[in-house]
């Protein structure tokens, strides 16, 4: 079945920007004179920032408000997003085109929604698609559907016609298991990558390939 509209996850997929959250956890929770655990950047891979927050105040015994907290970590990232990521190869060209072709693109995300626009927007990419769709900002999470389902709402589409776009294994698994067809973005800091290449309908090593793999 032809590819009808396609639902991006935006770090390590549309832009190289996987490496601000390598580490920022660890990073935020020395700020505060602690030693993190070994696996704390791990975990924060399938939390939203609102869920850190609360596991970092729980955990360590952080006397600072979630709110505060929240803050902490988004004073270490937005000069980041404001001023410093940059799509990965090919994507400007392949939004350029899915627009042109009439296949809508959105953004679903676990990074707050203002923070993605922005880094769109300073590229000259916002205007390229339906919405952004944000964890964060909407209260959800990767691991159930909903997310997925909200984006598509904006592109018209059917779960099966509907491509999801990830670098991530279990959000892509979450997506597999509601109906999506999924597309595999290897990203060097989402490994393993073969479970994901494994699940993938289609999986790219580069992704000046997603053009073929969307559009044909």
């Amino acid at each position: 079945m032809k590819i009808k509209g396609a639902i991006f996850d935006f770090d390590g997929t549309l832009f190289d920007s996987m490496g601000i959250w390598a580490t920022v956890s660890s990073d935020y929770i020395r700020s505060m004179g602690l030693e993190p655990e070994a696996d704390i950047d791990e975990k924060y891979k399938k939390m939203t920032l609102s869920e850190a927050a609360a596991y970092f105040k729980r955990y360590y015994g952080l006397s600072v408000t979630e709110d505060e907290i929240i803050a902490g970590v988004y004073g270490i990232i937005e000069p980041k997003y404001f001023g410093q990521v940059l799509p990965k190869p090919g994507i400007p060209e392949l939004l350029r085109d899915m627009k042109a072709a009439g296949v809508p693109a959105c953004v679903a995300t676990v990074t707050d929604a203002y923070l993605i626009e922005a880094a769109l927007k300073r590229c000259g990419l916002l205007d390229l698609l339906t919405g952004v769709f944000s964890c964060e900002t909407l209260g959800l999470t990767k691991e159930r559907p909903e997310i997925f389902d909200t984006a598509r709402a904006s592109l018209g589409t059917e779960r099966g016609e509907t491509a999801v776009v990830e670098d991530s294994f279990f959000a892509a698994t979450t997506a597999k298991r509601a109906g999506y067809r999924v597309i595999g973005v290897y990203d060097k800091y989402e490994l393993p990558a073969k479970e994901l290449e494994e699940l993938s309908d289609v999986y790219v090593r580069d992704t000046r390939k997603l053009r073929d793999a969307i559009l044909g």
